[in-house]
This record gives C-alpha cells, structure tokens and sequence, in this order.
C-alpha cells in the first residue's frame, strides 16, 4: 500500500514537471550557441533576456530549465512559457496575458468613477496593466467593499470580459447598487439606572426620521457606532458608574440586505461617590497652587470628566515651570462595600527642559515668518507649556491651515533640552464667489466676492465684494496688513461705494456713499484688540418720488450732498468657539465714529455683547444686546443719514425691515439716532437630524427702540415705544452662507406699525 502511494505521488510529479518544462525536460547538458524568444507582441525582448537564468555560452540543464520557467512565470506577463531545444539552440516559446484596453463601469450612482479607478489601479487592474483572473477577484472585492463602506449591503457587481484585437480585453462592471441597508432597530440591554430612550438619544447613529435623507443618520457606520459607544460610555463615567463596561455589541444583517439590527449589551455596575481626593508624589512644593485645579469634589458622584480635567490641568501647570516630560496618573483606590471612592493623583515632574530649536513643517507655500511671528515660545528658552499652546493656538487662528499640531521631540544626548515641531497642513485661502440671494426685505441680489487671506504667503489680505442687491449695493476693495509693525499692530485700508434705500421703497430716496478709511489694530493682550482709524466719505441724498420732511430739510440747509472726515475708535473681544454655529463664549464689541471735521460734524457708537451658554449637547441658549447712540456736538444738527433703523431680521423680527422708530409726516420711517436691541434665543437640532449642528430650529424673544432722542435719553425717554415679539425660526449654515427664516408674532406694537410675520435673509444672526 505503502509502494503503491509512493509511486502515484511520482507519476503526478513526473506529470506536471512534464506540462511545465515539455521538451526542456530529461535533455542531456549542452552549451547554448542561441536563445530565440518566438510569441512577443508588446513585451519587449529585453524583459526576457533580463529575467532568465540563462544567457549564451551557458551550459544548459534541467534545472537552469526549470528555474528560467519560473522566473519568466513570475513576471506576471505569460499566462503560458515552455522551452524547446533545436540542436544547440534554446527556443523560448511565450503566450501573453491580455492587456487591460479599458475599464468602464456601469450603473455607479454612489461613488465618482476616477475614485473607483484609482481604488482600481491600486490593487493592479488598470488600463494598460495584464489581465488575470486575480486581479479581477481583487477588483470585484475592493468594489464591494466601497459599498460595504456606504452600507450598501445588497449591491451586485457582475463583470464582464470582452476580447477585443491585438490581445486586448476590455473589462465592463455591471453594478445593482440597491437601495442602502438602514438601521432598522438599537437595542441597549443591561440598563437599569437610565432608560433606553434617554441613552439612545445620545447616538448620533438612530432608526431614522422625515429628515433621514438629509442627515443619513439611519445609515450604518462601524466609526459612528464606536463614536456612539465612546458617548455612552463617558455618559456612565461621567455620573459616578466608575465600573462601567461594554459586554458586547451585535450587529446584524437582516436577510433582504437592506435592514440593520443593533444590540449594545451594557453592565452598569455600582455607582461610586468620591469621599476624598488625595495628591501624590512631587509637585515641587506647590501643593496648594495644584489643588486649586482639581475639579474632583468630594461627596458627589465620580466623574471622570472632573478627573481628566484635573490631570490635564496638572500637566498643563507643570510645563508652565518647564516640565516638559511630566505625568499624572489618576488612581482609583475602591471601597466596593460602601461604593466610595478615593481619587489619587500622582503626579511625577521629571525633568526640567528647555526648548533648543523650533521648527516649522508642511508650510508648503506660507512663509516661515508669518507662521513664526505668532509663536510666544521662543527658542533657548525653558519650556513653558502655556505659551506653547498659545502660539499653537494662535497659528490655528490664522486661518492659513486645516491643521495645526505641535510635536515634542527628545534630543538625543540632551536630557535637559527638547525641540518643538509645529506641524502644518496649508488649506486654500483663496476663494473667488458667484451667487444670488433673496431676503424679504431686500430682494433679488447678486453678489460676487474675491478674497485671498494669504496672498502669496506672504500673511497679507486683499479682496473685493460687490453686492448688486435692489435697496443696497455694494462694492468694496480692501486690504489688510496683519503685522504692518513687528509688534503686530495690523493695517486696513478700504475702498468703498454704498447705495442704500432705508425705507426699503424703491420710489423713495436713496443713500450714495463713497470714501476710503484707514484702519490699526493694536493687540494689547492676547485677547483684545483696539482699533482705530480715519477716513473721508461723501455721502449724496438721492431724492425720490417720496422724501421725508426731515431730509428734505436738511437738503435745504446744507445742500444733498456732504463730506465727512470720521475718525474711528474700537475695542473687540471674542471667545465664540465658532464664528458660524457658536455654542459657548461671548463676543464683545465697542465702536465709535466721530467728525468733527468737513461739512458734518457727530458721533456716532455701537455696543454689542452677545453671550452662547451650551446647556447641553444639543441645546444652546443665545442672549444678544446692542446699544447705538449718536448726536451733534455743535451747533449743526445730528446728519439723518447717519440715523438708526430697526426692524426685521438683525433686530426686532415680526416688523417689516427698517420700519421702526420715528416717522415723517407721510408715515414714512426716517430712523433715529438711538438703537436698543435685546435677542434671546434657544437653539436645538432641528427634528430628525440628530446633534447636527448646521441645521437647528430656535424658540425667539426680540425687544427694541428706534429713538429720536439723543443720546443718554434712548432708553429712559422712548421706553414706551418698546416694541416686542416672540417666534421659531430654522436655522441653517447653507453653502451660499448662513439662511435664517424666521416666523414671528408681535407682543408689542402700535397701530400703523407694518407687521411682516415671515422673513428670512442669507447672511446674518440674530
């Protein structure tokens, strides 16, 4: 039996070296006089001649034979090779794999094709490359698994080859895409202190909603699920439940393909109080400067966001001291018994370091300069933590780059110096803007924009605005010089022409404004900056079908048209942790103009504070005040240009843009020359989107005056003309600007008042 295997085992053997080498096998050694190659159509004889183990003058034997074979199989060019032997000639006999003509996809509406062809040459199938059927397998797996990614569970691909000539095939993907698998269904099982309701609105991931297509929110995500068990996770950590776990999580594919179950099993554990936090190791003989930053309270409920705050806030200070390597470790020392907790901070400085070189990497077009002016670090120096992150934060705000991060790197042979390593990635900050607009109080409007924030790298600003709209156009050339001064005082400069109509009427008059102004910011702290400047405008009071009593009188004394040398001065303050959809800080801003020299003579000023309180994850409570005032200090009356208007969006919503505040015999409103504004808003997602925060609807209260009484007498005196309002809007960050519609119902007004429930308008708040 034994024999009777042995010799099968040599027969196949003998068999297949007998396919692979044919002729070239059993041939008695021999000197080769010749190689010729016979069957080439594209590969070049050189490749063959390169990769064979044989060359002319070469004694020839089985297994020279064999390996040359092999190495020509290798090259992935030959779907078949076999040597023959004529006298003292080898004759190399090759078939060439096809050759991919063209790759060409059929019913993709998921993913742009150059993706998937580059996906495509990744895993070796692309135009010009051989043709094997591994290749395709790869292919056909890598584009399944791209709809894999998009929850596309139940898509088909059926691929096609199609010989054409020259030994070319073209290759055809015939995709199904279905429709995408959703989650039909989020289980928590293990929960006994929290509802399952209350944790599964902590998921961004949910089981969909009216507005599923526009968030896909209900499209399955293995990072969004991660992402949701983090969240509910730190959810337990965060209320004292210090053994929390994650037993498992199942997800399950429904046999149609299209639906997605989801089962989170939780152990919950025991809750844990803190009844002491205790600090341990060096912390350089300050202890009381250190626990004056722990957040950890004894007697409440352990919160493990108190106790990285803390650790983080440790580690912080100790690099203020130049501890560049120090480590605090939080230790819990558990009383199961009692369900009490002692929190143990120790804390080890290390060593002291100063900074010996800082460089600047991935600045691919930004100049070193502009990126090192902004460092408050400098090389030399200890190591201070504080300044680093200062400067690291300053350079993030810049606005020059997507990413800012910066690096901590040992020297070698140095245990007392370090180098920082600010790393970059440059985003385009340059932007060209085409588009329309409409709001209910402006009309139809063109607009186009050409701006560049880091005009070539150098950290200058340059633009121009045009604004074609049919109560207010616009065109604007600016300039800005960030450091005109080593210190950082920056420069301004504008060009500027304005047509206005305020009565938003297009038969009544028009406002035309023309100047330039000149503007500093002088950074006195890292926070705030004050702001000053001059210019000259000439203002021209167009006269329409309709013009105020007020104007008209002016006209009459000092003539339509009237330049202005204002001088500015201002301060601003902001800590918004997003321009566009902020959810804490405050924004604090004073302005002053004042012309005391040409044909007018007033001051002019705005307040502005505004504050964003996150109340939770999802909720956000936005309060603004603004004040406006202006008189004329002479003898020469305040100009009426220069009046307030209010009403409308950006004040008090519910009345028609512009109409509040004093108004002509006609009934027209002329402005005033005091503002009151006070906007209270509650924000939150809007139903169906999750935590997305670019669309959320919000719950208003406005309150305001247009007074004509100078200024000190604004509120006291008009407080009676207060008009009010109350309504919900929607709210969303669209991709030609921020879109507020607003729904608002009067509280307070007065009859002739012009009520405009409905409005809405791109590009501003409040």
């Amino acid at each position: 039996m034994q024999f009777d295997r042995f010799h099968f085992k040599t027969l196949s053997a003998l068999v297949s070296l007998a396919f692979v080498a044919q002729s070239a096998w059993a041939v008695v050694p021999f000197t080769v006089r010749d190689i010729r190659i016979e069957g080439l159509q594209r590969v070049e004889p050189g490749t063959v001649f390169v990769s064979m183990p044989i060359r002319v003058g070469d004694t020839y034997s089985d297994d020279k034979g064999t390996a040359a074979i092999r190495s020509l199989f290798d090259l992935g060019l030959f779907k078949d090779v076999r040597l023959e032997v004529i006298g003292d000639v080898l004759v190399v006999v090759v078939q060439e794999r096809p050759t991919v003509a063209n790759v060409e996809f059929v019913g993709i509406k998921e993913f742009d094709k150059d993706v998937l062809i580059k996906s495509f040459r990744d895993v070796g199938l692309s135009d010009g490359r051989p043709f094997d059927n591994a290749r395709l397998d790869r292919a056909e797996q890598e584009l399944k698994r791209q709809y894999i990614n998009r929850s596309l569970y139940a898509t088909q691909v059926v691929t096609t080859v199609t010989p054409i000539e020259r030994n070319r095939v073209n290759l055809t993907f015939t995709v199904t895409e279905g429709e995408p698998a959703k989650i039909s269904e989020i289980h928590i099982v293990g929960n006994k202190v929290f509802d399952e309701s209350t944790l599964r609105d902590l998921f961004d991931l949910d089981t969909g909603g009216w507005l599923s297509w526009y968030t896909k929110s209900n499209r399955y995500s293995r990072a969004k699920l991660n992402a949701d068990i983090e969240t509910l996770r730190s959810y337990y950590l965060a209320r004292g439940y210090l053994e929390f776990k994650i037993e498992s999580t199942q997800v399950a594919i429904l046999p149609n393909k299209t639906d997605i179950g989801i089962s989170i099993n939780v152990n919950e554990g025991e809750r844990f109080v803190v009844s002491s936090v205790k600090l341990e190791g060096n912390y350089l003989g300050k202890e009381e400067e250190f626990k004056s930053f722990v957040a950890i309270h004894p007697g409440q409920a352990y919160n493990a966001d108190d106790v990285a705050k803390t650790t983080k806030a440790f580690t912080d200070y100790f690099g203020n001291f130049g501890y560049a390597f120090a480590r605090v470790e939080s230790v819990p020392e558990v009383d199961r018994i009692n369900s009490r907790v002692v929190i143990k901070l120790q804390a080890n400085p290390s060593r002291r370091a100063y900074v010996r070189n800082i460089n600047v990497a991935g600045n691919t077009r930004t100049r070193d300069v502009v990126v090192r002016r902004e460092f408050r670090q400098l090389e030399s120096s200890w190591y201070d933590g504080e300044k680093i992150r200062r400067s690291r934060d300053r350079v993030d705000r810049l606005g020059y780059f997507s990413d800012v991060s910066v690096e901590t790197q040992e020297v070698a042979g140095k245990a007392d110096q370090v180098d920082l390593t600010l790393n970059v990635v440059e985003k385009p900050t340059g932007s060209i803007s085409l588009g329309a607009g409409f709001s209910s109080g402006d009309g139809l409007g063109l607009s186009f924009g050409l701006k560049q924030e880091n005009a070539f790298g150098s950290g200058n600003a340059l633009g121009m605005e045009v604004n074609t709209s049919k109560f207010n156009r616009v065109l604007v050339l600016n300039t800005t010089d960030p450091y005109f001064t080593e210190d950082g005082v920056s420069r301004t400069i504008d060009l500027f022409h304005r047509t206005s109509n305020p009565s938003q009427d297009p038969n009544f008059y028009q406002l035309v404004t023309s100047g330039a102004s000149v503007r500093f910011g002088v950074p006195f702290t890292e926070t705030d900056t004050v702001f000053f400047g001059s210019g000259f405008e000439k203002t021209t009071i167009k006269p329409g079908t309709l013009l105020p009593t007020s104007f008209q009188d002016y006209i009459n004394q000092f003539g339509n048209s009237s330049l202005a040398v204002p001088f500015t001065l201002g301060w601003a303050r902001d800590s918004r942790d997003s321009a566009l959809v902020p959810t804490t800080g405050k924004l604090q801003r004073v302005n002053a103009e004042w012309s005391f020299v040409g044909d007018v003579r007033y001051l002019r000023s705005t307040l502005i504070y505004q504050r964003f309180v996150a109340l939770s994850k999802k909720y956000t409570l936005a309060a603004n005040a603004e004040l406006g005032f202006g008189f004329s200090p002479g003898d020469r009356p305040y100009p009426v240009f220069k009046n307030f208007f209010g009403g409308g969006l950006g004040s008090v919503r519910g009345f028609e843009q512009g109409s509040l505040g004093p108004k002509d015999i006609s009934g027209t409103s002329v402005g005033g020359t005091g503002k009151l504004n006070i906007n209270v808003e509650m924000l939150a997602p809007f139903p169906g989107v999750g935590n997305d925060r670019t669309l959320r609807m919000f719950g208003f209260f406005d309150a305001g005056l247009i007074s004509g009484k100078n200024a000190g007498l604004v509120i006291n005196a008009d407080a009676n003309n207060l008009r009010s309002s109350v309504g919900v809007g929607i709210s969303w960050i669209s991709p030609v600007g921020p879109l507020r519609l607003a729904f608002s119902k009067p509280l307070r007004k007065f009859d002739g008042d012009r009520i405009q429930n409905l409005q809405f308008q791109i590009g501003t708040s409040f």
